[in-house]
Formats: C-alpha cells, structure tokens, sequence
C-alpha cells in the first residue's frame, strides 16, 4: 500500500487504541476504499476490512468481487458461506469495533458465534479520521468545486424565457458529463419561485416567470469526491423584499465564514449566521442546521449545527449555508464550502454571491 494509506491506517489505529478497541470491523465501502484504495460495490454480500489495534489487517470478501493485487490477506468465502463461521474465529476476546453500516443480518450471527465478546460501535474511529482531510484530498476536493463552479456559471447562462426546472437540470447533466465526473453528489435541486420554500425540492415541470428567485444546489462527484454549492438568483427583476431577505442571507453567510478557523468551536459558526437572520424577524424561517460535513460522501459525519461543540480542526472541510424560506413565496439559500486552516479558512467555490438578476 502506498504511505498515504498507511498514515490513514495508523491515525485510525490511535483512534481505536483512546477508544479502548482490540479490533475493528470496517464494512463502509467507502471508507475501505479510502484505508486501502481497493474499491467494491458489494451490493447484498459480505465485505469487510478487519484491523488489530496492535498491527494486522484482513479483508473478508465474495470470491465474485475483484480485488486486483493486495499485500492484505484475504479470507475468501462464497454464496453459500455462513458468514458468521468464517468471520467469528477472528474475534474472539477483547473488545470489538463494529462499523454503523453493519446489516444486522450479519452482525447478530457473529455476536451470536463470539460468545461472552464485548462489542460496540467503533464508526468514530474512521469517521474521525476521515474527516480531517490529508493534502491529497484537499487537491480532490479543490478540483470536484472547481467543475461545479464552472457548470453553475454555464446553468445561469442557460436559463432562458420558457425553462422549466427540469430542462434545467438535464442541462446540467450535460454540462457535468464534459468533464467526465463520477456522478452527481446528490439529485440536482433547481428551484423557481414558491418551489424554492422547500430546501429539498426537485426539478418539475414549473416553468420560470419574472420576478422567480431560482435556487440552484448542485454538487458532482469526481475521483470519489464530492462538491456542492448553492446560488441563488431572480429571473428579470427582484421585489425589493426579496432583495432584502437575499442580502440578510448573504450577510450570513459572510459573518459565519469570517469566523472558521482552527480551535474555533463549530456551533459559534451556527450561532452566528442564526442570530443575524434572527435579528430581521426571519428566525422561524432559517429551518435547518447551517452546515454539513463533507468528502467522499456529500454528507459525512459531522454537522455545523447548535449541538456540535467540538473545535474546528485544520483539514476539516464543511459547508456553510444559511437560508430563508417563506412557504407559498420564496426562499434563499447561499452555500460555500471551506476548509479550515489554523488561521482562517480557504473557500472552495469562487461563483460570485453578489444579488443577480438574470435575464435582462
């Protein structure tokens, strides 16, 4: 394996031994993947990485899946394996991570096989190390922002009188397919008018109109990494209350960024974009945390919210993404991502924040 993962392998390693873990059960694709950089789509069937606190490694996995070249031994089984037999005898004494993406119908046979084994959810262990992102990832991620950049300024472009939200998004697939990404980070959401109250609407067939703000919250996926970003625009002319509410959110935006740094604790950053758009009487309207973690997957663990009282540390990449929503009228959302740094943080998307009116 390349020294990048055994960096990974080790720092998960420390996490385990302050965790009081002898052994743990990876069985997340993706974070197999990112401890080993063997990548399989397991679909129903068994596939697991086993680490030893003190050294080792063991992958349990179908003889249907291709592994290539791999220095790990492989304890191999087929359809017909009781999965509980060949995975148990590897257990026994100590204490036991499981991964939370563990299917019960595998994990109560092995509890059921180990016997009097103690075992507990050892997910934090990987998910904490994931989400300090090394430089490789940083470049990865960097790169993932710099198409989704490029294809929201090609979207804006595109709109035109007559558009639905759904031509809009087939667009952008089109836009996304030039630069040969993975796939999407999650299902495009291209809002007009009233749709854009609803922060998790999917295109339809609402066809744009003068005065409609459009939301756009789009993110790609490439080389396993994911980007996402929200803009929001208005179509022709902007009512001057939404002008307001777009500028209050803007602000938001701004005065939870200005504080990411190292050591910051995450729920200041919630606290700040919250008051702000509390301060205008738009409180009851903000109705979702302010930010997500993100890497490989478009929400991983760890959140920008109230309840997170942890300390920002360098690496860590996450979004930033206040809103105001008025059911039945409009809504703004403006989103970035940032990776902190000790002294600040470097903002991923570059698309210009200031109020556009398209169109005219």
């Amino acid at each position: 394996m390349e020294r990048l993962h055994d960096e990974r392998i080790k720092r998960v390693r420390a996490r385990m031994e302050e965790a009081g873990i002898d052994r743990l059960i990876v069985t997340d694709p993706l974070s197999i993947y990112y401890l080993t950089d063997i990548e399989v789509h397991p679909g129903e069937r068994f596939w697991a990485l086993l680490m030893s606190v003190g050294g080792g490694l063991r992958l349990f996995a179908n003889k249907l899946f291709s592994l290539g070249e791999t220095s790990i031994p492989v304890e191999l089984f087929d359809d017909n394996a009781d999965i509980a037999r060949v995975v148990a005898p590897y257990l026994l004494g100590g204490v036991i991570g499981v991964d939370k993406t563990m299917a019960a119908r595998f994990l109560l046979p092995i509890m059921d096989a180990c016997g009097e084994v103690d075992f507990v959810v050892g997910s934090d262990c990987v998910d904490d190390v994931r989400a300090i992102k090394d430089e490789a990832e940083k470049q990865l991620m960097r790169r993932a922002s710099e198409i989704n950049d490029a294809c929201m300024e090609k979207l804006a472009a595109f709109i035109h009188e007559g558009v639905t939200e759904k031509e809009c998004a087939e667009y952008l697939d089109s836009c996304y397919a030039g630069y040969a990404v993975d796939g999407l980070s999650f299902p495009s959401n291209i809002s007009f008018g009233a749709n854009a109250a609803d922060p998790h609407h999917r295109p339809d067939d609402t066809v744009i109109k003068e005065g409609d703000c459009i939301v756009i919250d789009i993110g790609c996926r490439k080389d396993h990494y994911c980007s996402d970003m929200t803009r929001t625009y208005f179509w022709k002319k902007v009512d001057p209350r939404h002008a307001e509410i777009y500028n209050i959110v803007l602000e938001a935006n701004e005065r939870a960024e200005a504080l990411v740094k190292a050591g910051v604790t995450i729920s200041r950053l919630d606290d700040a974009a919250r008051d702000h758009i509390a301060s205008f009487g738009y409180g009851e309207y903000f109705t979702h945390r302010l930010g997500h973690f993100i890497g490989m997957e478009d929400h991983e663990k760890g959140d920008v919210s109230s309840a997170n009282d942890k300390d920002a540390e360098p690496g860590m990449i996450f979004s930033i993404e206040p809103g105001i929503y008025i059911p039945g009228d409009m809504g703004v959302r403006i989103e970035d991502l940032v990776i902190v740094t000790e002294d600040g943080c470097e903002i991923l998307n570059n698309v210009d924040k200031s109020l556009r009116v398209l169109g005219n």
